[in-house]
């Protein structure tokens, strides 16, 4: 069997438009912390590749990173609610942005 139940899954909606673009992008594994099911999870709406001014997107779903490297949707252009994020972008971050408007 391929899959795993890992219990209940919940991820918050961050959107505040339904007017948003995707790319897709290969989010690393460097840094991810194992949750405890053992899994390396970035979370949807994190601030990618890092919050400071190399920014490049948000997260758009969440991504196992587990195994390594995989591709994920990086939203590079929409309306975000930020309270809504896991992490609150840096200013330096909302500046690298331009195309994301924070609400």
């Amino acid at each position: 069997m391929y899959a795993k139940d890992y219990g209940k899954f919940e991820q918050v909606n961050f959107l505040a438009s339904a007017k948003y673009q995707n790319f897709t992008t290969e989010v690393s594994d460097a840094g991810v912390a194992a949750d405890e099911n053992g899994r390396k999870i970035v979370k949807a709406g994190t601030v990618y590749p890092a919050n400071d001014a190399t920014a490049k997107g948000i997260l758009f779903n969440d991504v196992d990173v587990t195994e390594g490297p995989q591709p994920g949707a990086l939203m590079v252009e929409g309306y975000v609610l930020e309270a809504r994020l896991p992490v609150a972008p840096a200013a330096e971050a909302k500046t690298a942005l331009k195309e994301i408007k924070f609400r």
